[in-house]
């Protein structure tokens, strides 16, 4: 399972109840944080979250309102005394703007790891969970997000006695090993079944709609989407500053067939973004205007 929480859905500048951009997921006692807006602190604190198992961060892009919180969660971290490193995800420049954020925090009792992308799609695994970067459209460089946890085939307890597989080997076969034992290799195809479905996070804010984000959002359960304008008379200014309106990502969502859509990432002019849910849900029906902290688990289909 992923447990998920929006922690800031502001754009350019943060509102009273509205902190700027940021997500954070939690998946077998790993961390991973996309974006880090002002307030992201405040906000996991208010969860009831804590930032020292954060083990990566993901950045879609360096404009402010996406990574202005970054030093001050340095030093949160640093306070916490953690010693193991931290992995840094985001376009090229990377290090050098992160280093430059470090000006007030100089010293860290962790180190960092740098991963900067650099082709238009990109993929990672890191402890199981699989990390798919993909290039969207705004005015920088800016990528979108996939996160996916895989789930092997059943385990066949009858096929395994059938090849007097010794019962000793059945947890790590059933964990993807495979086995030399009394000089012969036994390897997971021969006692798990089809693969089964597993779990799909989509993240992209910052962009005109594009195939990229419909095709790696592709049977998503989860897409968080940016919404900048929810008022249906805002398209040619989303256009100007390659932005999204919100029935543009629900045109999306529908067309990428996820389960669910969250709309974030909303225009400071946009004090009621609520108002127009039912409207977006003309367009595609299951999708939700988003507030901060808004929090689900993804969890695996049974069977």
């Amino acid at each position: 399972m992923i447990d998920v929480c929006l922690l800031g859905t502001g754009g350019m500048m943060p509102l009273p109840h509205r902190a700027l951009t940021s997500l954070m997921l939690r998946y077998n006692g790993m961390n991973v944080l996309v974006d880090c807006g002002e307030g992201t602190q405040v906000s996991i604190k208010q969860q009831g979250w804590s930032v020292k198992p954060i083990d990566v961060i993901c950045f879609t892009h360096f404009h402010a309102d996406h990574i202005s919180g970054l030093p001050g969660l340095l030093l949160t971290l640093g306070n916490a005394e953690r010693t193991e490193p931290v992995t840094m995800i985001g376009p090229k420049r990377l290090e050098k703007i992160v280093n430059a954020l470090r000006m007030i925090a100089p010293e860290l009792p962790f180190p960092i790891r740098f991963i900067e992308l650099e082709q238009d799609q990109e993929s990672f695994e890191i402890n199981g969970l699989k990390i798919h970067a993909f290039k969207v459209q705004h005015n920088i460089t800016c990528y979108g997000y996939s996160f996916e946890l895989e789930r092997a085939g059943k385990f066949d307890v009858e096929r395994a006695r059938a090849l007097e597989i010794p019962m000793k080997l059945w947890n790590p076969l059933q964990k993807g090993e495979t086995i030399e034992d009394g000089g012969i290799t036994y390897t997971p195809d021969m006692v798990l079944g089809a693969p089964r479905k597993g779990i799909k996070l989509t993240y992209c804010t910052d962009s005109r709609p594009t195939d990229s984000i419909v095709e790696n959002a592709r049977e998503s359960d989860l897409l968080i989407c940016e919404g900048m304008y929810g008022e249906p008379d805002k398209e040619e200014k989303a256009k100007e500053h390659k932005h999204m309106t919100f029935y543009e990502a629900a045109a999306m969502a529908k067309k990428a067939e996820v389960k669910e859509m969250w709309l974030t990432h909303y225009s400071p002019s946009l004090v009621r973004p609520q108002d127009y849910e039912e409207q977006v849900r003309k367009v595609f029906a299951n999708t939700i205007v988003a507030k901060d902290r808004r929090t689900t688990t993804l969890l695996f289909e049974e069977g």
